[in-house]
């Protein structure tokens, strides 16, 4: 098959068109062959497990963050499902009962699978290392289950509570609120305080 990749002002044939592109370089490499290392015990689906995989990682590639996103995102996308030599992209519900399926060995397996693609695309390893080495990390936090390993809890710094009518900063500035015998301007600047006794001190 040969991929053309232009600029036009027809209908567009897909919306992943780099990714598209990355695929058939991964393709012609071979880099994701290490996935043909995991066997099932039993094959369940018209999809081999190898596919499936690839599949998934499509669907993060393409800016899914859950799987039930393949069926809107993925799965239409017939011309770029065309470039893996399929008709159409897996259902949500197969790649999840897949990856539910698979046994401790599987996992050690797509471990070992990874790593391996990892070192086929390392630039590190073909580093001259006689300059320096720069390296960009993205400390970017990412949810996930309690279940999953390596979690812990935690919070985004960039998601921060959204401002209500309770905080000191929005209230008006003639707001006032009583605190024991005395009583402050529930503004966010300095103000005088206001030394005037409390109600109920007067009512004995």
């Amino acid at each position: 098959m040969t991929l053309k990749f232009k600029l036009t002002k027809k209908p567009i044939n897909t919306q992943f068109g780099p990714v598209a592109a990355l695929l058939a370089y991964y393709q012609q490499q071979q880099v994701l062959e290490p996935f043909q290392k995991v066997v099932p015990a039993v094959k369940k689906s018209d999809f081999s497990l190898a596919s499936q995989l690839t599949q998934v990682l499509l669907s993060i590639l393409t800016g899914c963050e859950y799987l039930s996103q393949v069926n809107t995102r993925l799965r239409p996308e017939r011309k770029f499902a065309q470039v893996y030599r399929i008709d159409q992209f897996a259902h949500s519900s197969t790649l999840s009962r897949s990856l539910d399926g698979l046994s401790l060995a599987n996992l050690t397996e797509l471990e070992q699978a990874v790593q391996d693609i990892c070192r086929s695309c390392s630039q590190t390893r073909r580093h001259d290392w006689r300059g320096f080495l720069q390296l960009d990390f993205d400390l970017s936090g990412l949810p996930c289950g309690k279940q999953a390993q390596g979690s812990r809890k935690g919070y985004f710094s960039d998601k921060k509570t959204l401002r209500v009518a309770n905080w000191p900063g929005s209230m008006p500035s003639i707001t006032t609120k009583p605190y024991g015998l005395t009583c402050f301007q529930a503004t966010g600047r300095r103000s005088n305080v206001c030394n005037q006794p409390f109600l109920g001190s007067k009512l004995r």
